[in-house]
Parts: C-alpha cells; structure tokens; sequence
C-alpha cells in the first residue's frame, strides 16, 4: 500500500524554517528522557530540520529522525549517532520494538492517525513513550502580540491550512491512545530582532499560501506595523510560545 498523500507546506522555504523557528527547550528533552524505559533509540518523527533530534541524540544512543520532505531532510544536521531519513510518519524503516521513545514535534497534525498510530505501536517498545507537542502563537508585548494576532486572524487567516485548527487546540481534540502522562510546562524563548521576527512570522504556511495567491508578500507591511511597538530595527527582544505536550506510555 502507498504511503498517504504528504501535504507539503514547508519545502519550499526550508532554509528560512531551519533558520528561524525557534529551538524547543533542553528541559524537554531531560523530561522525555527521564521518562523513558532506556536510552537506546528515539525516533522523531516528522523531524524538519532536525532540531529535536540533535536534542535527543545528547540523551540517546541513536536517533532516527525521519520527514516526508526530503528537502527538509537535506537541511538536517546532527552528530553522528542521528540517522535522517526521508520517510513518510506512517511508514517507518526501524524494526518491531526498537524505539524507546517516538516525538513529534509541530507535526502530529499533519499524520494520518491510524496510519501513524499503528506503525507506532509497532515501533516502541512495551512501555515506551510517545509524545508529540505544539507551541502556540508567539508573544512579545501587549503591543506586538496586537498587530500579530489580527495578522493571524485576518490578515492571512483564511489561508491556513484546515489541519491549524488542531495546533489551536494543543492537540487536544486529537486521538491519543496511549496511558497519558502528566507532563511540565515548557515555553520556548528566543532572542530576536524586528527582522528576525518577521522573517520568523514569514515560514508561516499561510504566509506562503498567501504570497502564493496573491502575488504579493504581507510581511512588509506587517513589519511597518511593528517598528514602532517593537522599539527599534536593531533592539532584541524575548519573543516566547507557550508549548502544549501530550505524551503517553504505549
């Protein structure tokens, strides 16, 4: 049987995502580990640019980063104990029971569940966990979270991708049939300057369905909007997401 349809929205700006989205937190990846059965094998899953992996490769003996964009697999990097493979989420290249761990980082939404979910239980180990989480929309200031959820909401809304609606929900109104666990709560943090921000808010797949649409980039006047409340071009501010986790033992 063929794998299903990949809905590719990010391989067309690979660089720019690995570039500018922002790394997950090192207090994750302590979490799923102290969790886990063993440190053998992670599998991550829908890798991108491989930044959860080179996480989880400094507390496991392998990991199997896998993505259905063979694109972003070629952005990867990671030591020596990663293994980036381009491989669709439901159809994975490791054996019955290997995987002491599965992650999914900001792309459980785009799996076919059953698909994915029955390929996972074939992968983990008994008592193995699966955790797969998504980070919400940025925020800086009162101000600038203003200009940038009205660009969200209206400015680019009605091209986001139907599948948006389950990052909204952290992933809470997904299927997840394993024995939950209850995790921490993580934010991701980053450092950026007026022009890293926007071209952060620039690997949004609505802003590429945008500009795709419309023959015109949002991004310029989004950033003229946001001068004034962000301070200046050259200060750095603390932009923050909230990240949502579920994770469960298989």
């Amino acid at each position: 049987m063929a794998p299903p349809a990949f809905k590719d929205h990010f391989s067309g700006h690979a660089a720019d995502y690995a570039r500018f989205r922002p790394g997950y937190p090192p207090a994750l990846f302590d979490w799923l580990a102290g969790v886990a059965p063993g440190r053998d094998c992670a599998w991550d899953v829908g890798t991108g640019n491989g930044q959860a992996a080179r996480d989880l490769a400094t507390r496991f003996a392998r990991v199997h980063a896998t993505d259905a964009s063979a694109e972003q697999i070629a952005q990867a990097h990671g030591p020596a104990n990663v293994a980036f493979l381009p491989e669709p989420a439901e159809r994975c290249s490791l054996s019955d029971a290997a995987a002491d761990l599965v992650t999914v980082g900001q792309a459980l939404h785009w799996f076919d569940l059953p698909a994915f979910y029955a390929e996972v239980e074939r992968v983990v180990r008994p008592g193995g966990v699966v955790a797969a989480w998504t980070y919400q929309l940025s925020e800086v200031s009162a101000a600038v979270d203003e200009v940038v959820v009205d660009f969200y909401t209206n400015g680019v809304g009605p091209w986001w991708p139907p599948e948006r609606v389950h990052v909204e929900q952290g992933y809470r109104d997904l299927p997840f049939p394993f024995e939950e666990l209850e995790p921490p709560v993580f934010t991701l943090e980053r450092e950026m300057t007026l022009d890293e921000y926007t071209a952060y808010l620039g690997t949004w797949s609505a802003v590429r369905r945008y500009r795709a649409a419309k023959g015109a980039d949002p991004i310029e006047p989004l950033r003229s909007a946001l001068e004034a409340r962000w301070g200046g071009t050259e200060r750095r501010r603390t932009v923050r997401w909230p990240l949502r986790l579920r994770a469960g033992r298989a």
